[in-house]
């Protein structure tokens, strides 16, 4: 992965940068994906060579549910206080997945993105809970307000102040 270490020119070498405490619990996470992913997740390592604080995520909709066979990608951007501040996280592409809490312009509805966040989640986590409410969906549809939220909604969906009313999709 060229670029994950920071690098900086000095005159006579090149010389690793520190990192913040937050690069380095992205490094390690990352790191972790690499080597042993959950079924189904991989990270675009291209996406990570040069910024560690954006990564794509490829996810694979799980055998014997609606989405099996289809292939999504996640986009994750994280801020200097992560990981005492959530990722930002949408779906991006143009396979966007059908489901009642995913709005059609990626935005995702789910608790720990935002209100149950907490540091001892990972990106891991993240992925594995988006893997199992694409899962668990007995019907492939858009929320209910999907038409006018995408018209109305903040560019960055951790400023949506969401309404969890179901939680059985």
């Amino acid at each position: 992965l060229r670029g994950v270490l920071r690098m900086s020119k000095t005159a006579d070498s090149c010389r690793k940068t520190a990192m913040s405490p937050s690069e380095r619990r992205l490094q390690k996470e990352l790191m972790s994906l690499i080597k042993e992913p959950p079924p189904g997740v991989s990270v675009d390592e291209d996406s990570v060579s040069q910024n560690l604080t954006q990564w794509i995520i490829n996810i694979d909709g799980v055998e014997g549910t609606l989405y099996e066979g289809e292939h999504f990608q996640l986009l994750f951007k994280f801020n200097n206080k992560y990981p005492f501040d959530s990722p930002e996280v949408t779906f991006i592409g143009s396979n966007i997945p059908v489901h009642p809490h995913v709005y059609s312009n990626g935005h995702i509805c789910l608790s720990i993105l935002t209100d149950d966040w907490s540091p001892a989640l990972s990106v891991q986590s993240v992925c594995l809970s988006i893997s199992s409410m694409l899962s668990s969906c007995r019907e492939k549809r858009r929320p209910p307000d999907n038409g006018i939220y995408v018209k109305t909604c903040n560019k960055n969906p951790k400023k949506t102040k969401w309404w969890y009313h179901d939680d059985s999709v």
